[in-house]
This record gives structure tokens, C-alpha cells and sequence, in this order.
């Protein structure tokens, strides 16, 4: 791989536009410089198998911003490198598939809300990257973490030296590895539950869950409305925190950005506090703990005593827990797949979710290696979204995660935020549309990462940023993965 005076081996925006200022870098150097890495490491080396497709137009869209730059209003993502999930519509040469075979001529016509967000930034869109197919709603029982039909199994890099060792987190695998992997500066996510915040504590990085509303959904292929998000992951909560007030704005096709209004922000980055722990109290309990892995645990728990050390309360509380199984992700699968399909250009061979299972049944070795059970279960309820099966477990989710949930117990124990393990506590802040951030904790004695999450009420993510933004800066626990 040929060699630039930059090192770009964990480098932060903050760095490359310090280089970029002084002229011993450009956006072109620094494209073809993560380009050549994703040939040595992802394609060939140890084939982490993160990036499913290249933007052929991203030296080309370099060269034209290194030429424009020193102009008036470029901000901290002019001229970086961007990964993102390919659930994420974009107008260049790569399409958006789901990591699924019935979308692989899916060319959209227009950017998803946020990949503009990112163009009018000045950001370059390198790639798409590999997810669990369908985030993670095809066949979830039984596929693997980060293995789609089309795309193939993504490796975490980390496991010392043992590439397969260890799950790489789903939905946003590709995002989490490729990130952790230093093949772009950060990359882009989505949620419904869990698939930002289990990738990236899976690849020691951080990820950002924003609430439902902060950030756009228009042009992202959905799972269930209620729930799903896009959020930004990388290697420090500084780039994610720039990167999250890049992606926010209010958005007239996604009505549920209308409550950001007055609230959403577009500049984080004043919430990067070092002192941010200082007299914060967080709550913990323990029953979400992996009890099977002391390791992990031990490595939660010094977390804990090094916010601490850093000024924080930590409070054991209990959380109420929902016995309820709710069907409601798969009401709202079926829903928003149907119209994101009527939407798709006429190459694509699928124009629902019956066309898709239909599709798959024609060569199931190929197309439905895990089967598609989730798929067939959504098919097989109502797309009424008046149906009052379907409301009766989106009220009970919602009492359950709010009222009779977090919002309880952070009245209780007056909390600042709520404390877990990776992302074991995902599903309540998931049902209730609220906010989480993930950051690198540690790793156990095989090399594996664990992160601690911390979640709040709605629109609290520069409160969280505060946090996670002093844990991270009191321990620095995050080391890049090594690759012989």
C-alpha cells in the first residue's frame, strides 16, 4: 500500500483539518489513501468484508473540493470520507440494497435526507457498507451478525489475531467494522433496536442512537417507524458528535422531525466537556448484566469506579420490565417496506414485501441461505395501520418504556442517564424513541471489546455527550485493531 505523510491510522476531523489548513494533505490523498487500505484489509489480508460497494466518483468529487477549499462556510466534514449503510439511498454509481439479491439494481434517484445533509457538509460518500441483511429482519434467529445474501459475513477485526472471533454486532455491522477498522473518518448507521449501539460497542467505537424525530428516515429502507433512526459512528465522540449535527434538521417527508424543531441542534460540539461527569447521576441495574461473562462484567464495573473517580453518582435502580411480546416492529415492516418498494425503479424485480418472499423462494440457496422467517411473519399481518391488534402492542410498548419505564425510574432516583453493558438494554430506549451512546470500555483477556452505553429521556443527547465525551477523555480506553 503506498505510503502519504499522513498517518491515517485513527486520525480525527479535527486532525485531518488541521493537515488539510496546513497543505501537507488533500481529499484526494486521503480517499485514495482509505481506498487502498480497503483493498489490503477488507478485500484481501484479513477480508473483513465491510464495504460492500465503492462510490467510483469519490476521487473525482475529492479533487473537486480540494479545489474549492479555503472558501467561506466549510465546515469540519468538508472533504472527509464518509461510510454508509446500505439501507441509505444515494444518487451515485452504487445501489441500495439491504444487503438483499432482489435489490441489488436498486439505483436511487435521489439521496436519502441525510446523504444530502452530508453532500451540502461537503463530506464524500467513499462507499456503502455490508449490514445484516434487511437490518437484521430477515431470518434473526438463525443468520449470524452482519451476514447478508448479497454482501456475505463481515468480520470483526478485533479477536486477537482470530478475525471470526466474536459477534461484529448487527444490524450496522459493516459501519461498526469498517469504522474500527479505519477505513473512512466515520460512518453511518441506522437503529430500530440495538444495531447502532451493538456494532459499535462490538468494534470499540462510538455510536451515537439519536431520539426519533432529531434525524430524517426519508430514503432509508425502514423496518418499523416508530423506532427506526440513522446515527453517526466513529472512533471518538468528537466525530460523532460533529457528525450528529450534520444529520439533523427538520425534514417535510419525515413528520416525526417536525418535534426537533426549537430543539435539535446543528453544532454538538459545546457538549464535549471534559467535567461532564462531574455531579451526574446515573443509574445502573445489574440485571442487565451479562452474569455468563465475568469478565465483561468486571469491566463494566471499573467504568463505573472511574466515573467515580471523575465526580459521577452511580445508583443502583431497578428497571421495570416488559413481559409483553410486542409484534408491533413487524406491523410496521410490512407497512414501510410495501411503500418503499412502490417506489423503486423498474429494474428492481420486487415492488413488496409478498414480491420479496416470492423472490427468495426461487433459489433459496442463494437468495435465503438462513431462511426469512421474520419476512414471512410480517407478510402475514395486517398492513392496516389502524388495526387494533397492532395499536394495542404500540400502546402497551410505549406506557411500558416511558411512563411506566425510563421515564419512572429517572424521576425516581433523578438521573441523568441510565448505565448498560453494550447494548443489553437497547429494546426500552428503543420503544420509546429515545436517546443512547455507546463508547469503547475495555476488551477481555481474547481481545474483545465491550462498551458502556449510557441512555436518556428524549432530546438529551448533548447531556449524554457530555458524559460519554468525559469517559471517554478520563480513560481512553479505545486501541485500533491490528492486522498482521
Amino acid at each position: 500500500m503506498e505510503k502519504i505523510a499522513f498517518e491515517i491510522e485513527e486520525a480525527t476531523i479535527k486532525v485531518i483539518q488541521q493537515a488539510f489548513e496546513e497543505e501537507v494533505l488533500t481529499s484526494v490523498e486521503l480517499v485514495q489513501a482509505y481506498l487502498d487500505r480497503i483493498e489490503v484489509y477488507d478485500k484481501n489480508g484479513p477480508k473483513i468484508n465491510s464495504v460492500l460497494s465503492i462510490n467510483p466518483d469519490a476521487l473525482k468529487i475529492a479533487e473537486e473540493l480540494d479545489s474549492m477549499r479555503g472558501q467561506e462556510g466549510q465546515g469540519p466534514l468538508y472533504g472527509i470520507p464518509v461510510l454508509v449503510k446500505d439501507n441509505i439511498s444515494t444518487t451515485d454509481d452504487m445501489p441500495t440494497t439491504a444487503g438483499t439479491i432482489a435489490l441489488k439494481d436498486n439505483f436511487a434517484i435521489e439521496d436519502a435526507f441525510i446523504a444530502s445533509q452530508l453532500r451540502q457538509a461537503g463530506a464524500i460518500i467513499l462507499g456503502k457498507v455490508n449490514l445484516s441483511e434487511w437490518a437484521y429482519f430477515m431470518s434473526k434467529e438463525d443468520a449470524p451478525s452482519g451476514f447478508s445474501n448479497l454482501g456475505g459475513q463481515v468480520l470483526n477485526p478485533y479477536g486477537a489475531g482470530v478475525f471470526e472471533a466474536g459477534s461484529v454486532g448487527g444490524s450496522s455491522s459493516g459501519t461498526g467494522a469498517s469504522i474500527a477498522s479505519n477505513f473512512a473518518v466515520v460512518g453511518i448507521g441506522t437503529e430500530t433496536s440495538g444495531s447502532i449501539l451493538s456494532p459499535a460497542s462490538a468494534n470499540s467505537i462510538v455510536g451515537i442512537k439519536p431520539t426519533v424525530g432529531l434525524v430524517s428516515r426519508t430514503g432509508i429502507i425502514p423496518i418499523a417507524e416508530s423506532q427506526d433512526t440513522a446515527g453517526p459512528m466513529a472512533r471518538t465522540v468528537a466525530d460523532a458528535a460533529i457528525t450528529l449535527g450534520i444529520l439533523t434538521g427538520v425534514d417535510e417527508r419525515d413528520p416525526a422531525t417536525e418535534q426537533s424543531l426549537g430543539i435539535g441542534l446543528t453544532d454538538y460540539t459545546a457538549h464535549l466537556k471534559v467535567d461532564g461527569l462531574s455531579g451526574a447521576r446515573i443509574g445502573i441495574d445489574y440485571s442487565y448484566l451479562n452474569d455468563k461473562e465475568p469478565e465483561e462484567r468486571a469491566i463494566i464495573e471499573e467504568a463505573m469506579a472511574e466515573m467515580e473517580a471523575q465526580g459521577a453518582i452511580i445508583v443502583e435502580v431497578a428497571i421495570p420490565q416488559q413481559e409483553f411480546e410486542s409484534d408491533v416492529m413487524w406491523y410496521e415492516f410490512k407497512r414501510g417496506v410495501n411503500a418503499y418498494l412502490s417506489t423503486v425503479p423498474e429494474e428492481v424485480p420486487v415492488k413488496s414485501l409478498a414480491d420479496v418472499i416470492e423472490f427468495n423462494k426461487q433459489d433459496p440457496d442463494m437468495r435465503m441461505k438462513f431462511g426469512q422467517a421474520n419476512l414471512e411473519k410480517a407478510e402475514s399481518l395486517s398492513d392496516d395501520p389502524a388495526d387494533p391488534v397492532y395499536l394495542e402492542h404500540r400502546e402497551i410498548d410505549l406506557r411500558m418504556s416511558t411512563t411506566e419505564g425510563i421515564d419512572q425510574v429517572m424521576a425516581e432516583y433523578g438521573l441523568d442517564a441510565l448505565l448498560f453493558q453494550n447494548n443489553r438494554g437497547a429494546a426500552k430506549p428503543a420503544r420509546a424513541g429515545y436517546p443512547s451512546i455507546t463508547v469503547p470500555a475495555g476488551y477481555t483477556s481474547k481481545g474483545l471489546p465491550v462498551g458502556v452505553t449510557f441512555s436518556g429521556l428524549a432530546w438529551s443527547e448533548p447531556r449524554l455527550i457530555e458524559l460519554a465525551y468525559s469517559y471517554e477523555q478520563a480513560t481512553k480506553k479505545r486501541v485500533a485493531p491490528k492486522f498482521e
